[in-house]
């Protein structure tokens, strides 16, 4: 279905749709540009 709906995509785009490993692991940096930096843990109880 995953990749059904990308080729779906993909026509009505009419251009090529990145795809990638479903549930893979991620490394993610993160550079500031700008005043303020909002982090969101979901882990939190508060």
């Amino acid at each position: 279905m995953y990749h059904a709906f990308l080729e779906a995509l993909s026509t009505a785009l009419g251009k090529p749709v990145q795809q990638g490993i479903f549930g893979a692991d991620m490394q993610v940096s993160l550079v500031n540009d700008g005043p303020v930096t909002i982090w969101l843990d979901s882990k939190a109880p508060e």
